[in-house]
Formats: C-alpha cells, structure tokens, sequence
C-alpha cells in the first residue's frame, strides 16, 4: 500500500504542508505511521480522509465540528447529507449563473440590432428581457387551450361532411366565439408595447391592438405618449385582469 509524505499529502489534496501540520496537531487527521526517521507517513485512506476534510472546511465549517462529525458512529450518512445539501446549492447557483448569462447575451443582441446606442435603448432591452419566459409561458398556455377548440372545428366539420349532422359545427361556433374573445382579451390585459420614439411603456385600447398590424412580438399602435404611429415592441404587462 502506498505510503505518503506530509508534502506529497498536501500536494494531492491542494493544501499547503502547513494546513496539513495543523490538522495534525488538532487531531483530527493523524498519520498512519512514523518512519524510522520520524517522517510522519499517511496511507490512502488517510489521503481520503483529508479530501474529505477539505470538502467539509469549503462548506465552512469549523474544526470542531468536522472533528465531531468524523468520530460519529456513521460520519458517511452527515458527510452524504452535506454533499447532498452542497449539491443543490451548487445546482441553484449555475442557474442562476446561467440566467444571468442569457440575459447579457440578450442585452448584446439587443444592441446590436439599436440602430443608436442609448440608455434609453438598453432600458428598453432590460424590460423584453424581463417579461420574455411570463410571455413564452402565456403564449403556450393560448396554444394549449386552443387545442381541443380546434379540435372540435375539424370533428363538426368532418361530421357535417359524412353524417349530414350541422349542428355540431353551431356548438363549435358558439364555444369558439366566447374562446376567441377570452383568450383576445386576456391575452391584450397582459401586454403591453414599448414605443421606438420616446421609449414609452404603453397600453393601447382593445380594439386598437385586437385590429392593429403585427408580426410575433411587434404590434403597429399609436402611443399614448408621443402620438407616435408605428410598430411597437411587445413585452410583458404584468398580472392585471
């Protein structure tokens, strides 16, 4: 079995000599043997011992604690909790590592596609950025209920082709009706447009963005603002009914 000195220790486990002479003196990693020499030598599982240590001293906790925990009966089951513990903090951290990423990648091509580079530009990125995934999220919810809506269109239509029988196509009618102006309403009281000219956060009328030209995230108002008449981009309105 293979034998290790206090550099060679520290040297597989990233510490210094002198972090392992004090783990030493505290007792809570003592060597395995002494050499004829006196050299202190350490085994493997000593070495496994120490990376364990120094997992526990990243978690921050003091000496006296890792002591305690490595002389309990089953130290494996609070060492498993811990990384279990570690684990989910390390997850929420790369989460929201990676969120802030996205939204700086946004931000850059977002300025890229400013004709003019402004503050008012990059508070008007800031405010897409915010409400796109609350937009993403309303707009599969209108594609999910829509579904069966279309669904029934096609089984009436297919129905009144073969049986002759119509009055399906009435109920689907009616149901589709009351669903078109739901889901028109709802979906307009939860958006609202940023104007291009003065940056303006707006909310036009119903009727007006119900009937306007648009593409999928822009919309051609007037603002209520300026008075400016063009395509205005489309963002998150919050929760208001």
């Amino acid at each position: 079995m293979s034998k290790y000195t206090t550099g060679e220790l520290a040297k597989l486990c990233g510490v210094t000599v002198r972090t392992v002479q004090y783990y030493d003196t505290r007792g809570i990693l003592i060597p395995s043997e002494l050499s004829e020499g006196g050299r202190r030598l350490y085994s493997e599982d000593d070495v496994k011992r120490m990376k364990i240590i120094c997992f526990l001293r990243d978690l921050d906790l003091p000496i006296d604690a890792i002591s305690q925990i490595l002389e309990d009966d089953h130290p494996e089951n609070v060492i498993s909790l811990l990384i279990e513990q570690q684990e989910r903090v390390l997850s929420d951290e790369i989460s929201d590592k990676e969120e802030k990423l996205e939204k700086l990648r946004e931000l850059k091509n977002g300025l890229k596609n400013q004709s003019t580079f402004s503050l008012e530009s990059i508070g008007d990125i800031a405010v897409i950025m915010e409400g796109k995934k609350k937009l993403k999220k309303m707009r599969w919810m209108m594609i999910l209920t829509g579904i069966p809506v279309t669904a029934l269109q096609w089984f009436s239509i297919i129905f009144w082709i073969v049986k002759d029988i119509w009055w399906l196509f009435v109920i689907w009618a009616v149901v589709g009706t009351v669903w078109g102006i739901w889901i028109s309403r709802y979906y307009f009281s939860h958006v609202k447009y940023i104007c291009p000219e003065c940056h303006e956060v707006f909310k036009p009328s119903f009727k007006e963005a119900f009937w306007a030209n648009h593409t999928p995230n822009t919309r051609r108002l007037t603002c209520t603002a300026c008075g400016h008449k063009g395509f205005c981009v489309e963002v998150w309105g919050g929760d208001e009914g």
